[in-house]
């Protein structure tokens, strides 16, 4: 556009343009499956305010669809809560990566960590410098944050309006967006492997233990897949060779170099 202004690329040859289109393509990708929230937690009997309060003031995908899914299961509150906390802690590491790469003033700080997420850590990690990190972070979290709650509104009042969610076969949604955002982070055969014992956990105590519970008991597997690896890593290193004895001198040759001297 002539005599329009053009951000100059970053340090690492990235311009402000190509991060902000790149944010606007996770945050409208990711946001839209707000209105499957609200369909699920409609689904899972919470009202309209309770299902928009928890997109407004939680704002984690995973955990705000664990927490009803818990409770549509038949999971005692307390229980389902528990579950969505312990997968919302990922948030936590986040922050404190992000706080280094960031540097954002104190004032904002506490603004910007609600918009922790998986979204916005993968958009802001992905940038050469601190300043195109601080604009996909932003973009990405205020496209998001926006998107998601106007689409769990919609899903919402959706829900409400053709009434049994069951029989339409929508409950199904919360799972299937919940796997789409879990799909391509098991890129690696850790990550695969934690998500097969996972499964594996969460599916065969589900018929023992009572629902929600058994969210929790598949959390478990980060911590056991890590042992694992760690141990076998150990036990693949090679012994590394004992040091060659230098030659020992006698106290006779020492004192033989000291007459010398």
């Amino acid at each position: 556009m002539t005599g329009g202004h053009r951000a100059a690329p970053g340090a690492g040859g990235k311009s402000d343009a190509a991060v902000v289109r790149d944010a606007l393509g996770v945050g409208i990708a990711v946001g839209l499956s707000g209105f499957a929230f609200g369909v699920t937690s409609a689904g899972a009997g919470l009202g309209l305010l309770q299902t928009c309060a928890l997109s407004l003031l939680v704002f984690t995908g995973a955990s705000q669809f664990a927490l009803v899914g818990a409770l549509a299961a038949g999971g005692n509150p307390f229980t389902a809560a528990a579950g969505a906390f312990f997968l919302g802690t990922r948030n936590a590491f986040y922050g404190l990566r992000l706080s280094q790469l960031l540097a954002l003033r104190r004032s904002v700080r506490p603004f910007a960590a609600h918009w922790v997420i998986d979204e916005t850590t993968a958009v802001a990690l992905a940038q050469p410098d601190r300043r195109t990190a601080r604009i996909g972070f932003t973009v990405t979290g205020l496209t998001l944050y926006v998107l998601w709650n106007v689409t769990t509104l919609l899903g919402a009042l959706g829900a409400e309006a053709i009434g049994d969610t069951d029989a339409w076969g929508l409950d199904a949604a919360g799972p299937a967006v919940f796997l789409a955002l879990l799909a391509p982070m098991l890129k690696g055969t850790t990550e695969r492997a934690t998500a097969a014992l996972a499964v594996l956990l969460g599916l065969g105590l589900l018929p023992v233990l009572p629902a929600g519970v058994p969210v929790l008991a598949a959390a478990f597997a980060a911590p056991a897949v890590l042992f694992l690896s760690g141990r076998s890593k150990q036990d693949e290193e090679p012994a590394k060779p004992p040091k060659p004895a230098g030659p020992e001198k006698s106290d006779s040759a020492r004192q033989e170099q000291e007459d010398a001297r």
